[in-house]
């Protein structure tokens, strides 16, 4: 249930409704738009009527609300969310681009990669410090010495940090180098993770598992929301089907699907959609054109040699060109770069 309040309701009667409600034992959510206020209630609401609300002072209209993604939903958030990072607004108009390799292997490759992203453009670097791998034997990345490398990257090229967070455990390390928690496909419905990034100040973008529906995503989301943290970035990354020739396969109907559902910024990953650096170019500009607020993309300086997903990774002049043609597609769809 949702109330709308009217244009003319004060402060004072917005937050009489809350107290109101708390005191119920139910949970409210405030969204202040341009125009007027709306309250989300939260809990059972049988001790609350839709005719006793409609005569408190302010209250303009009550409405319920059917999908079970409360927070993460339009209903309760009309406006899109812009999460400012560093002087960066993801979501909103300007695109936000995501670059780097996959794994964090030494400090020379990590700054050589963050130096070129950055002249191409790119807004944020990422770098995995933990790697979550399907065997046991693959390089599961560098830990904290990772972590400390991602951070003097920062330092030199200003780009704020988006690294993997695997469990809860390895919060508290992660929060002290990182800007951006990443939650990967692997761990969307690690219930316990969710909450431990939903307390934590950091933005968090959460990717959609391998074999989410787009409602098992927003519940994972609401997982982080409804524990506190309200920025959050959704990331379409493909998902698992029977198709052999791609990694997974990218579904770029989510893209207009989420902007309608949600008021959280849209990333598409190109890189992980595809497994192919070949086809990353055209992934990523279906993404943009399709209404994502960003992108995510891997790029390596020695694609042979990397040590994970190097298959998927542009090499950085490709990467370059690639920030060219997003721009033109961006202004062809009323975005900027």
């Amino acid at each position: 249930m949702i109330i709308i309040m009217k244009v003319s309701a004060t402060v004072e009667e917005i937050n009489s409704i809350k107290a109101r409600i708390e005191a119920q034992g139910l949970q409210t959510h405030i969204s202040q738009g341009q125009e007027r206020a709306i309250i989300g209630l939260i809990g059972d609401k049988t001790a609350i009527t839709a005719d006793n609300l409609l005569r408190l002072p302010g209250v303009e209209r009550i409405m319920p609300v059917s999908r079970p993604f409360k927070l993460a939903g339009r209903d309760f958030h009309p406006e899109d969310t812009v999460i400012i990072l560093n002087g960066h607004p993801i979501g909103g108009k300007q695109l936000t681009v995501m670059a780097g390799p996959c794994s964090v292997e030494s400090r020379e490759q990590m700054l050589t990669i963050a130096r070129s992203v950055k002249a191409a453009g790119a807004h944020l670097l990422r770098g995995g410090a933990f790697k979550p791998r399907t065997s046991p034997y693959s390089f599961q990345g560098m830990g904290e010495a990772g972590l400390k490398i991602l951070a003097e990257a920062r330092e030199e090229t200003g780009l704020a940090v988006v690294t993997e967070v695997m469990s809860p455990e390895d919060l508290p390390l992660i929060e002290k180098y990182a800007d951006v928690l990443q939650i990967g496909a692997r761990n969307t419905q690690n219930y316990a993770l969710l909450k431990a990034v939903g307390r934590s100040h950091l933005p968090v973008l959460l990717k959609r598992g391998m074999m989410s529906t787009i409602e098992e995503l927003l519940m994972s989301a609401e997982y982080i929301l409804a524990n506190g943290n309200s920025q959050v970035m959704l990331c379409e990354r493909g998902i698992r089907t029977f198709e052999t020739y791609t990694r997974n396969t990218l579904d770029i109907n989510a893209v207009p699907v989420l902007k309608e559902l949600t008021h959280l910024p849209v990333i598409v990953d190109p890189s992980h959609a595809t497994g192919k650096w070949s086809l990353v170019k055209a992934a990523a500009l279906a993404g943009v054109a399709a209404g994502a607020d960003g992108l995510i993309i891997e790029v390596h300086h020695d694609p042979a040699s990397a040590m994970s997903d190097g298959g998927q990774s542009l090499k950085p002049h490709r990467f370059a060109e690639l920030m060219t043609q997003i721009g033109r597609v961006a202004v062809a769809v009323d975005r900027t770069v």
